[in-house]
């Protein structure tokens, strides 16, 4: 049975790391193995349509925008541009995640590979941060950032900061390159809570759900602000600050295997 104080827990971390380019999945594995206890799929379930909710608040506007674009078959707009870059980088992020979900999940009981993976995302952004970025986005552009996300599957890469290192590494403006990365992952949270939510009914009745329901609260809340304060970070070309974070944490977790093995 799950305890708020767990719950909330695994909340503030998803909330934190999970818009902060530091790999959500990658903390919530150590963090996971720190508290001893592994959530039900219910768990993962609400912390999507957490992060759905936190996404559809901040960037309202932007998604009300693309939504009346497309219905009225405006892609000439910014909008209707934007809308359909999001359809076209889903493409590649959904063909990954399809072909490699089963090796992707087995990578989250090996935190070796989870430490490789954060010495990598730190590479990532360092040298992310270093390109100047003014151009606006193209359509080989929103397949590469698709390509990243679903790369970003394996626990230890950033989703957030692979897919805003690829387009500053191409060039593209960092406010827009902030905004696409996370209009992007809204096919991809809906995807991810369409596929672990087949079997709730059975869990329903075997977990607390108000503990549950805790965690998934503060997830949001922290989630909300920690967002605002990876957008200063950007525009103020700072992102590579959290390659340092990233790099100290691949330096304990390989230690720790190496030392454990």
């Amino acid at each position: 049975m799950a305890s708020v104080y767990e719950t909330v827990v695994l909340g503030i971390v998803q909330g934190l790391t999970e818009w902060l380019p530091v790999s959500s999945s990658g903390h919530l594995v150590i963090a996971k193995e720190f508290i001893g206890w592994h959530p039900p799929v219910l768990f993962d379930v609400l912390l999507h349509l957490s992060t759905l909710f936190v996404i559809l608040i901040f960037f309202r506007r932007t998604v009300m925008g693309i939504t009346k674009a497309l219905l009225k078959r405006n892609f000439n707009s910014v909008e209707g541009r934007l809308g359909v870059f999001i359809v076209v980088g889903s493409i590649p992020t959904a063909v990954i995640g399809y072909t490699f979900r089963e090796l992707f999940k087995s990578f989250f009981d090996n935190l070796m590979v989870v430490g490789f993976a954060l010495m990598a995302t730190g590479i990532l952004l360092f040298l992310s941060d270093r390109r100047h970025s003014f151009r606006e986005m193209n359509h080989i552009d929103s397949i590469l950032v698709g390509v990243a996300q679903g790369i970003a599957l394996i626990p230890g890469i950033s989703r957030s900061g692979a897919t805003i290192s690829t387009q500053l590494l191409r060039g593209i403006d960092r406010k827009v390159a902030f905004e696409f990365s996370f209009l992007l992952s809204i096919p991809a949270v809906v995807g991810g809570f369409l596929i672990e939510s087949y079997d709730l009914s059975l869990l329903i009745t075997n977990v607390e759900v108000v503990a549950i329901i805790v965690g998934v609260v503060v997830s949001s809340i922290v989630g909300y602000f920690s967002l605002r304060i990876l957008l200063k970070t950007i525009i103020k070309q700072r992102f590579h600050l959290f390659a340092f974070y990233c790099w100290a944490a691949s330096i304990l977790i390989i230690t720790s295997q190496i030392i454990q093995h």
